[in-house]
């Protein structure tokens, strides 16, 4: 690996201006310990849609997809097209580990265009499944009417989305044709699949069992596959030898190996040129089942990104929507919270302070919100999340760091 890890460290440093500045000073070759970890702020910051740092070159074929971002400023990540083959037919090997099998007939129910990943990146895993499947490209911004019509007249055996989309197609098929007992398979990704959602999707589909289809991001790519043997749905096991994965402190950044202790998880993907990741932050927290076999388990989000539904919204964007609506007020700390609450996620932005116009305040941020987030917005009107809540709070409120004292920005209250 530190060959391969070399020859993609001096590659990004001599055409990428970003990844030039974060090595300078450094000589190989290379042990993944002596890099310096992404700075996040600073990496989205750099990759921009005009004026570029972090690609290496132009793009001159591949796929552009939106990864979040503000609607004024969004966040892109590309890839060339041999890159994005082979993230898919990589991917697509642990689909027999998620309980696919010969014949099934899958109903792809991702959301589809402006420049989201799910339903195409799902599509592209999908042609490139080691066992034969038929494709149905519903997508999830379908009427639901014709989703159900297309399942029953298809025969659908497995169904894939994500967990908000799939239990508001469960409540529909619950109140028109009561259940569809034919689909045995109900595949997720993008954010976790809750016990009180579950209760839900198994009364409309009652024989159908729940797996995650695998773990990816659109700015990093792929992470881990199924592990068929393992009936918790937060354990993966990382594509190696072409990505490595690790855990590290959250507090010093060292390296944990061993099981059961939480840690960031950081990527590097030693095969993507045009935008290289190395070391990179891929915003959740997760623990080590077994080192030997790159096995681990999700545990949630770190603190770079609120994820609610199926919408991340970055901590550094919504802590400049609070300074914008308490300008001239006293803000002693900020913090993220994401709960459960009636089945729902909701986002609590806990703010410390005492503004002179509580109402106002509110109501800025609020609006501020859906402003840099206008899908956030749409999965409130929908009911697919709860409403934003702010709460007004003293300082001693904000939690902190047991270990360190400081205070967190990211506290994640939703059961795992």
């Amino acid at each position: 690996m530190n060959r391969e890890l070399t020859e993609l460290v001096d590659f990004a440093r001599a055409n990428s201006p970003f990844y030039k500045g974060l090595y300078d000073g450094l000589t190989g070759p290379y042990r993944i310990t002596d890099l310096p970890i992404i700075d996040q702020p600073a990496f989205w910051a750099a990759n921009t849609v005009h004026g570029n740092r972090v690609l290496t070159g132009p793009q001159r074929d591949g796929i552009v997809f939106k990864t979040g971002g503000t609607t004024s400023a969004p966040r892109v990540s590309v890839y060339t097209r041999e890159e994005w083959r082979e993230m898919a037919a990589t991917f697509a090997t642990g689909l027999t580990a998620a309980g696919v099998r010969p014949g099934d007939r899958v109903a792809n129910l991702y959301h589809a265009g402006e420049l989201y990943s799910g339903f195409v990146f799902t599509l592209n895993v999908l042609q490139q499944a080691l066992v034969d499947t038929v494709q149905l490209p519903v997508a999830g911004n379908a009427p639901l009417e014709f989703t159900v019509q297309t399942l029953r007249d298809f025969d659908a055996t497995v169904l894939a989305g994500f967990p908000t989309y799939l239990v508001g197609l469960a409540k529909f098929v619950r109140d028109t044709v009561g259940s569809l007992p034919g689909v045995r398979l109900i595949l997720f990704s993008g954010e976790a699949f809750y016990g009180d959602q579950r209760a839900c999707v198994e009364a409309a589909f009652p024989h159908a069992s729940i797996r995650s289809i695998g773990y990816a991001s659109v700015d990093g790519g792929i992470l881990g596959a199924p592990v068929a043997d393992d009936s918790d749905v937060r354990v993966f096991r990382a594509f190696q030898p072409s990505r490595v994965l690790e855990i590290v402190d959250t507090v010093d950044a060292s390296p944990i190996e061993e099981p059961g202790r939480p840690g960031r998880l950081l990527l590097t993907d030693l095969g993507r040129r045009l935008l290289p990741i190395i070391r990179y932050p891929v915003g959740d927290l997760a623990e080590w089942t077994d080192f030997p076999s790159r096995t681990f388990r999700l545990l949630g989000r770190a603190d770079e990104g609120a994820r609610i539904g199926h919408v991340t919204l970055h901590l550094d964007h919504l802590r400049a929507v609070v300074d914008s609506a308490t300008t001239g007020e006293l803000v002693e700390g900020f913090q993220v919270v994401l709960r459960r609450h009636e089945a729902k996620d909701q986002l609590v932005l806990r703010v410390a302070c005492e503004p002179a116009d509580r109402a106002r305040a509110t109501a800025a941020i609020s609006a501020g919100v859906d402003e840099i987030s206008p899908r956030f917005a749409g999965q409130v009107r929908d009911g697919i999340v709860q409403p934003l809540a702010v709460a007004w709070v003293s300082g001693a409120e904000i939690r902190t760091n047991p270990r360190t004292g400081k205070a967190m920005r990211l506290v994640d209250e939703r059961p795992v």
